[in-house]
This record gives structure tokens, sequence and C-alpha cells, in this order.
């Protein structure tokens, strides 16, 4: 990890949670986009990226407690975000969230949960007895997006394997309290999305005692690959409006 800037530290780390299939390349450049007050800070799992080579989770739980180190590494005592698009970066986000503030050493100021049905939905599919053809067609039909890299056989082979390492730890996932803790959050679903729909995101409310915001912006279920400057935007503000101490629900779109 890099060491920060003075402007980063002064900006609150936002922990961003990879979705199925994604890495932490996917949110790097979204620093370079404008997030005034905010520093994304994407945490890697195995099995991707440069870690291609190692043996991805199985297990949500395994997984955040595997994270928690290099979160509190960035948070450095300080207050932090977090971020999960998709139901798996949702409950790794939500999992991390949980842990974090169960350390007392740090206070999570918000969590932003995107296109993801809420922990208590369980699972939606079984793909562990799916030919890798068949799986590949259920991830173009929940994520609404064709990944040409599927084509290239060698790639392929690669990628497959964690990818169905995250389908598993989807479909096993079970929640590891029943307590709402008291953390903001802001949960956002996709005009567009035929995957998520508002009233899953809206569910996410009974998980925290704190105040909830639902929040609409434009797009399908990958809108932030598309156009990430709309959730930036509502982050940074949101994130603004928490450190000015002001106390109130802060509301974007329709709640």
């Amino acid at each position: 990890m890099t060491k920060p800037t003075t402007s980063e530290r002064d900006s609150v780390p936002l922990l961003c949670l990879p979705f199925a299939g994604g890495g932490a390349n996917f949110f790097r450049p979204w620093n370079k986009l404008g997030l005034p007050g905010v520093v994304v800070t994407p945490l890697q799992l195995p099995g991707r990226e440069r870690q291609l080579d190692e043996e991805p989770f199985r297990d949500v739980h395994v997984a955040a407690d595997a994270l928690l180190p290099a979160a509190l590494k960035a948070a450095d005592e300080g207050p932090v975000a977090l971020l999960g698009h998709c139901f798996l970066g949702a409950v790794l986000a939500y999992e991390l969230t949980r842990r974090i503030t169960e350390t007392g050493r740090n206070e999570v100021v918000h969590l932003f949960v995107s296109a993801a049905r809420p922990p208590s939905a369980g699972p939606v599919s079984d793909v562990a007895a799916l030919t890798d053809d068949a799986f590949l067609k259920h991830v173009e039909e929940t994520t609404g997006r064709r990944y040409d890299a599927f084509d290239v056989p060698e790639i392929r082979e690669l990628l497959i394997p964690t990818l169905r390492a995250d389908y598993a730890m989807d479909e096993s996932y079970r929640p590891s309290g029943a307590a709402a803790f008291d953390v903001p959050m802001t949960g956002v679903y996709a005009a567009d999305d035929t995957f998520v729909s508002r009233d899953d995101v809206a569910k996410w409310q009974d998980v925290t005692t704190a105040p909830f915001s639902l929040t609409e912006l434009p797009g399908g279920h990958m809108y932030p690959a598309d156009d990430p400057a709309p959730l930036l935007a509502l982050i940074s503000e949101t994130i603004a409006a928490g450190r000015a101490g002001s106390g109130r629900r802060l509301t974007h779109g329709t709640a």
C-alpha cells in the first residue's frame, strides 16, 4: 500500500469490496474522477488480478476475517466508510463493518450498499452443478453484461474457478448476527436493474438503528461500470454531510 498524500490523510478512506468476479482494479480509477473528502481504498480478494494464483475464498465469513487486518490498516485508527456493490460486495462490506465496529478502534461513518439483496434474502440460485457454459450464461443473465474475456479459452480456464467460488460464497452466506448495528447507511438501486429491485435494497434498513437513505441512480445492475460519477457524487456528498455533523437524514432521489 503506497504512503498516503496529505490530502488523502485528510480524507475518509472508502473501503471498496468487489462484486462476484471483480477485483480491486475496478475501483482504483475512481480516485482520478474527483471524490472530494474521500479516498477510494479497494480491498483485494485472492484468486484475481495480482493474486490470481492464490486460492479464492468460498465462505464470506472466512473472507471478512481475512480482510479485517487490511481494512484496519487502511483506516489507520481514523473514521472509515465502506462500499459494496452487488450481493457479494455488499455482504462483505456489511460483515467487515460489523468486525470493524466490534474492535472499537475505528468509527464506521457510513456503509453504502449498491444493487444488492439484503443479508436476510438467502440464496437465489444454485450454480454448483451447472456446466461452465450454463454457469456463464447464468452470470450474464444476472448481471446484464457479457464478458468477452470468456471467449478466450485460456482466460476462461483461469477465471471460471474464482467466479464459481464467488458464487459459492453468495449461495452459502448466512449473516453473522441478528442484532442491528448503529452505522448510518445508504442503499442504492439502479433504475433499470432487472435483477435487484428497489424493495430488495430497501430491506437493508433492517440491519441498522442509525439513519438509512434509499437512492435511485440511472443505469442497470452494473451501472458503476458504465458511469460511476453519480455514485461517487452521492458518496462524497453523504460523507461530507456526516462530517459536518448535520445529524439529519440525508436523502437523495426517492426514499
